[in-house]
């Protein structure tokens, strides 16, 4: 057997774990994704500590992004303690806390009602309600599966993901908007989002629908993504309620750490905020 099929098989027993771990499927997805990335470079060869380390740099020198890199890391390091392959394992990158978010990646709220208007305008409900439910609620584009006629019929959905459920409150508005989309496309129980062929939507097509809405809506693609509408609810809900425990929980984060990084200011607010200061005559 030679290395790469032998590595092949090593990738599909850790799939089998992570779905034994009950993973989500994007996370899956995008372990596995740069774990063959890994597996083509190494093209064959045996690994060890030292060709480990050679793709942390060779990852560096391409120019991809450090919190890239380490996500790469990450999902490497999760095989190599599968494998019982620990002392090839390679540290992250370490990283500046960052202050503000890239205002080129930053959805505005004006940004999110020019989206939605335009999505209505092109006769586009399904994608304009689907932006409004996960803006409004929080929710990951892979929950939305969760949002059933009969959770909007009770005002909550009951969310079990990565181990853990939470509850999450449907704003009365958004009922009455969802329950009136499901009677016109005749949805009497189960998933409200669905294909012209009654299936799931994927959240492939989410992604492709709200990319493709861009262009006519005069926002910048690089703003337009399922997870910068959680983002939005996220600023918006903490500024409401300056609680960021219960934001935490509704977001369904382990950790305060995680929430915090969907709080960070735009850099033009942060530039605002030095101005200020006051602190130049």
């Amino acid at each position: 057997m030679n290395e790469h099929k032998s590595i092949s098989e090593h990738i599909s027993a850790y799939e089998h774990h992570l779905r034994l771990e009950e993973k989500s499927a994007a996370t899956i997805e995008k372990y596995l994704r740069d774990i063959w990335a890994f597996a083509r470079w190494l093209d064959g060869q045996e690994i060890t500590k030292e060709r480990t380390a050679e793709w942390k740099a060779h990852l560096a020198e391409r120019g991809y992004a450090p919190t890239s890199v380490n996500a790469m890391l990450s999902a490497l390091n999760g095989l190599l303690d599968f494998l019982g392959r620990g002392e090839c394992r390679v540290k992250f990158l370490r990283l500046q806390r960052r202050m503000f978010r890239d205002n080129s990646r930053n959805l505005t709220r004006s940004d999110y009602d020019t989206l939605t208007a335009a999505a209505r305008a092109q006769g586009k409900a399904r994608l304009a309600l689907l932006m409004e439910t996960i803006c409004a609620t929080g929710i990951r584009v892979s929950e939305v599966r969760y949002i059933t006629v009969e959770a909007v019929k009770a005002g909550r959905t009951e969310i079990a993901l990565k181990g853990k459920i939470r509850t999450i409150l449907i704003p009365n508005k958004l009922c009455r908007k969802l329950l009136k989309y499901a009677k016109q496309q005749k949805t009497a129980s189960g998933e409200i989002f669905l294909t012209r062929n009654g299936t799931p939507i994927s959240r492939r097509q989410i992604w492709a629908e709200m990319k493709g809405l861009c262009k006519t809506a005069g926002v910048a693609a690089s703003k337009v993504f399922p997870h910068n509408f959680r983002h939005l609810f996220a600023t918006t809900f903490y500024r409401a309620s300056r609680d960021i425990v219960k934001l935490a929980d509704v977001l369904g984060h382990s950790s305060i750490e995680t929430t915090r990084i969907y709080l960070l200011t735009s850099g033009a607010e942060h530039q605002r905020q030095l101005n200020r200061l006051g602190l130049v005559s």
